[in-house]
This record gives C-alpha cells, sequence and structure tokens, in this order.
C-alpha cells in the first residue's frame, strides 16, 4: 500500500547558539526527512519565552512538508533532528537549541503517549500561529478553527517580525 501525500505543519523555536541560524538550520534538516518534502517556509519571528521569563527570547517559525510518513514517522524525525543539533530535554519551557513540534498533519486526529494532534497549544499560542498563519492561514485546524481566526484570538503581545 502507498501512503498518499499529506501536508504536515512544524512549529520551530530556537533561543540558544545564534537562534536565527538555528531556524535556518532546521528547514534545511527538514528538507531530508524521507518520503517528505519541504514545501514552505514561514518568516522569522521574535518572541517572548513562554514560561520562565530570565532566559533569552526566541526565533520562531513554521514549516509546511508534503510527506508519506505517518505522523508518529514525522515525530519521530523531528526528535532526531533535535537530537543531531543538541537539544537536551531538563527544563520545561526552559532555553533550547531547537524545539521543533509537529502541530497539525492532515487527516491525524491523535491521542497517545507521546504524539497529540492537532497539538494541544496551537490554537492559543501567538508564536505558533502567526509563523503558520504565513504559509497557511486558511488552515483549519480540527476542533478549534482557521489559523486566522485564531491568530487574532491569540494577539499579538509579545512577537515581532525579524527583518
Amino acid at each position: 500500500m502507498t501512503l498518499l501525500w499529506r501536508p504536515a505543519y512544524v512549529a520551530i523555536g530556537s533561543n540558544l547558539n545564534h537562534p536565527q541560524a538555528r531556524v535556518h538550520e532546521a528547514f534545511e534538516r527538514l528538507a531530508t526527512l524521507p518520503a517528505t518534502l519541504s514545501v514552505l517556509r514561514s518568516r522569522l519571528y521574535r518572541t517572548r519565552p513562554m514560561g520562565p521569563q530570565d532566559q533569552p527570547d526566541f526565533v520562531n517559525a513554521a514549516a509546511g512538508l508534503l510527506t508519506r510518513l505517518t505522523a508518529r514517522q514525522v515525530l519521530e524525525g523531528l526528535l532526531q533532528i533535535e537530537a543531531a543539533m543538541g537539544r537536551n530535554r531538563q527544563e520545561r519551557w526552559g532555553p533550547r537549541v531547537i524545539d521543533l513540534d509537529l502541530v497539525w498533519m492532515l487527516g491525524e486526529s491523535i491521542e497517545e503517549p507521546g504524539l497529540t494532534l492537532p497539538h494541544p497549544g496551537v490554537s492559543t499560542r501567538n508564536f505558533v500561529l502567526y509563523p503558520l498563519s504565513d504559509i497557511a492561514p486558511t488552515l483549519v485546524i480540527p476542533g478549534h478553527g482557521k489559523v486566522l481566526e485564531l491568530l487574532h484570538a491569540a494577539g499579538d503581545d509579545g512577537i515581532s517580525v525579524l527583518g
């Protein structure tokens, strides 16, 4: 059985070790996932950290992929990229060299250990919604609504486009 090509959306964030460069590196690494095409890239955004404020601001972006992988396979690929880039998962919402979150994948409403789609925070986090609106403003997140409508509700506090 051949799996169909399906859109998948990945939120990208970094606030350590030259964050803009790390986000660009993540875009490049996403393009190397098997059975996956990297199709869309958002602008880069500077955002205040969620959680502890005694850390540098984040650089956030979003990528739009077309993939034949399952959601679990995409997630495993994202975790491998994070590990290769030096991600150390110790402090929740703490500083990080890279953070890759699968936020939605067409046809994949999932709730299982380690993987929930749509991502639980996608509908309220402006640092996810602004980049996502660059590449998929009319995307409907099941159970939440259109990205553009969610973005307006989330507001623009603490977020700005990087030049």
